[in-house]
């Protein structure tokens, strides 16, 4: 994939799932990211104007929000609860190892002209064959790919692999072994494969009650690496992005997204 250093605003590439959120941050907030024994957490999601406070809308996650246990087995969401301001479920994490939860999104976006009409259609790859005409008249086609999750480990971390589409983390440190003063490195990667140059932004939160956002940013290097020391603890939150043109699709346009909650914990 031909990549280019443009961040991509995430809240776009999840506009299946939250269709009004393109000017605002969107995110999983979950209120314990280490257990030392089998239990329940509670989380919430929502879309904000300031990371980790609710002030706009709840996060529409009731179709595809999935949570995988270290073996591959699924967990199913309890007492979901959409507000107005916020969505709320509880997980029952009874197995040892990380547990990812994750929301993810891939669909396809063609226009064309037809007769001398714009014709739009969206959906899944795999119906695109049927839907769109391959030689239409102004033929544009985007992919978007998009991933919001965040990682809570009982007892002992287990490892996090990729599942091989789109913009991905690959933790190299573990994401619920962060401390302040400790560096930790993760590595980014498209399909599976390595990802350099792109940009990476990290806010702590309690943007609501300083002045400054303290935003860093980071890009990736040659490996698809990047590198950095903690110097507060706290919950983080991580995006990134990219846009290019497809390796495997002639004339497409990817845009592919990145999202993760982490915590960082006092030494």
């Amino acid at each position: 994939m031909k990549l280019n250093k443009h961040f991509a605003v995430a809240a776009l590439a999840l506009a299946a799932a939250v269709p009004a959120a393109q000017a605002h941050e969107f995110w999983l907030l979950p209120s314990s990211t280490v257990l030392s024994s089998p239990g329940y957490i509670t989380v919430d999601a929502a879309v904000s104007n300031d990371i980790f406070y609710f002030n706009y809308r709840p996060l529409g996650i009731r179709d595809n929000l999935s949570i995988t246990a270290a073996d591959g087995s699924k967990v199913e969401p309890e007492s979901m609860v959409q507000g107005k301001l916020r969505t709320v479920f509880d997980a029952n994490l009874q197995a040892a190892g990380t547990y990812r939860l994750a929301i993810a999104n891939a669909s396809m976006m063609a226009s064309w002209k037809e007769g001398g009409e714009t014709k739009r259609w969206r959906g899944p790859q795999a119906e695109m064959a049927d839907k769109v005409p391959a030689k239409a008249d102004e033929l544009t086609i985007r992919e978007s790919v998009s991933r919001l999750e965040t990682f809570v480990t009982v007892g002992r971390p287990t490892d996090v692999k990729p599942t091989g589409q789109g913009l991905e983390l690959v933790p190299v440190t573990h994401p619920n072994d962060l401390y302040e003063d400790s560096p930790a490195v993760f590595t980014f990667v498209v399909d599976g494969k390595p990802a350099a140059g792109i940009e990476v932004e990290m806010i702590r939160a309690g943007t609501r009650y300083r002045d400054q956002l303290e935003k860093i940013t980071l890009t990736t290097n040659a490996d698809g690496q990047i590198s950095h020391t903690w110097q507060h603890p706290g919950m983080y939150y991580l995006k990134a992005g990219v846009t290019g043109k497809s390796e495997t699709m002639e004339n497409v346009e990817r845009r592919l997204s990145y999202v993760t909650t982490l915590e960082v914990l006092a030494q």
